[in-house]
């Protein structure tokens, strides 16, 4: 019996929805129980998004999380803000083109990614967000080549379907990346 529980932040325009998005449908492709429980601020773009995400073997009794087994952290007042609440033997994720201070904890595994970096790099500038998805399935060891495939059919929108490549490429850049 496992249960995973994500908490996903950073700015409004960033795709912290998106990939809270994906990690649900994901969960639901692999059978598993979800939820997916965004909030963002009053201006969508620039404003402060976040998004819990859980994904358990077993039904889920509240999608609130407030000490997240995974904190992606996609710039600075998130990490300020939520790096206390992660549990003890936690995960933290974070962009490290954005967020320049090391994590304090020492009781926590951190990754830091320089997504931003590596989109622009990579001329996929919005995908930061997916780049540092295909991280944390890496350290997961959650990257099933068909379930990441479906759950990105299921929330790239058929008036984009031209983005699924590109969203895979960029997961792929971040499940190779090496800190």
């Amino acid at each position: 019996m496992s249960t995973t529980e994500f908490l996903f932040s950073g700015f409004g325009g960033q795709g912290i929805l998106f990939a809270g998005k994906f990690v649900a449908y994901k969960g639901l492709v692999d059978d598993k129980q979800v939820s997916w429980l965004p909030s963002y601020g009053p201006e969508m773009r620039g404003g402060t998004a976040s998004c819990s995400v859980i994904v358990s073997d077993t039904p889920v009794g509240s999608p609130i999380v407030s000490e997240p087994d995974v904190l992606v952290a996609m710039n600075l007042p998130s990490l300020d803000r939520f790096e206390s609440a992660v549990k003890p033997g936690g995960i933290i994720f974070m962009d490290s083109s954005l967020i320049e201070r090391k994590v304090n904890r020492t009781d926590v595994r951190v990754f830091a990614v320089p997504a931003t970096k590596l989109a622009s790099d990579n001329d996929m500038p919005t995908l930061a967000n997916m780049i540092l998805i295909g991280k944390i399935l890496q350290v997961l060891d959650d990257f099933g080549d068909a379930s990441v495939a479906a759950a990105l059919g299921k929330v790239i929108s058929a008036k984009h379907a031209d983005m699924l490549e590109v969203n895979l490429r960029a997961m792929q850049i971040g499940r190779a990346y090496q800190d």
